[in-house]
């Protein structure tokens, strides 16, 4: 009897000692303990989700800042900052789950390059355009007060009070029928093209470095792209927003300026994606050695360098 209450004793006192000792003990690694770690694809899936929800929330919140504020509050260079910054901060946030890609038409590119099952980009880009609307729910409920004081609480889509422009994307009057689908094209297509350059490890940019870069190519893309429609660039970034804001609005959001519309930044950033990513392998990236054959390549010497040697040796 004694000897089993000393064996209980000993093994409630070891348990309480590597609970109250081992780094373990905090909340955080508890939550840790029920964590999806096994399920890869829930996981990655939950990733894109609250990646493309941190990514937009801040994103669209700029956007309306700098609409409704009239350039007072933001300026459209602090637009484009902003934007690259949320991407460099939500693309770190997720990289280590799921690769941070919280755009479809950057998982169809990655699966095309043979870094993702095809079976999960349908499925990436749910959760990713879901994020993207529960993003503008977040961003309305917050700036709703703000909304009022700018519309008088009469919500249209264009025009001078109009505010659907906050959510998703609409043309400028200047461009035609397939000025958006050529625009979105070689906006996605400039971000897959860069976007390759730096996740190809014979460039050897450190991984760390990657979010860093992406925000600053939204950055560049922003400040020379953005003219047309506004750069959207990712297809769950327009349509999880324009989706909400069918709600608000109505179906109008789908009508304008003009039928189907909504069709060039939905589905163009694919094309795009597909080009400019695969456009950079054939241009730089079939090129580019082998690391082990830059590091073991002898040293060219130029002919001063030999004759400094001649003269070395005599």
């Amino acid at each position: 009897m004694c000897f089993s209450t000393l064996s209980v004793l000993l093994i409630s006192s070891a348990f309480f000692n590597k609970i109250m000792t081992a780094k373990e003990d905090t909340l955080p690694e508890r939550l840790r303990f029920h964590g999806v770690h096994t399920n890869i694809l829930w996981r990655n899936l939950i990733s894109e989700f609250f990646g493309t929800f941190l990514l937009c929330f801040i994103g669209l919140s700029i956007v309306f800042q700098f609409h409704a504020g009239g350039g007072k509050t933001t300026e459209w260079i602090g637009v484009n900052i902003g934007w690259g910054f949320a991407i460099m901060f939500a693309v770190m946030a997720t990289a280590r789950m799921s690769g941070g890609h919280l755009n479809p038409a950057v998982s169809l590119l990655l699966w095309s390059l043979g870094h993702l099952k095809l079976a999960w980009v349908p499925l990436y880009a749910i959760a990713q355009t879901a994020g993207a609307f529960v993003a503008s729910l977040a961003m309305y409920s917050y700036y709703y007060e703000q909304f009022d004081a700018f519309d008088g609480g009469n919500r249209t889509i264009l025009g001078a009070t109009g505010t659907a422009g906050c959510f998703a994307s609409y043309p400028s009057p200047n461009l035609g029928v397939w000025g958006p689908y050529i625009d979105q094209c070689v906006g996605t297509g400039v971000l897959a093209y860069f976007l390759c350059v730096v996740i190809d490890e014979r460039n050897q940019i450190p991984k760390i470095w990657h979010p860093m870069f992406f925000g600053f190519l939204v950055m560049m893309i922003g400040t020379g792209f953005g003219m047309n429609i506004g750069y959207p660039i990712n297809p769950a970034r327009d349509l999880g927003p324009r989706l909400f804001s069918y709600f608000v609005y109505g179906p109008g959001v789908f009508h304008s300026p003009y039928t189907n519309y909504w069709i060039a930044p939905a589905l163009a950033p694919f094309v795009g994606a597909l080009v400019g990513g695969w456009f950079y392998h054939f241009s730089l990236g079939m090129h580019n050695p082998d690391i082990e054959e830059t590091e073991n390549a002898p040293i060219e010497q130029s002919p001063k360098s030999v004759e400094q040697q001649k003269l070395l040796q005599a």
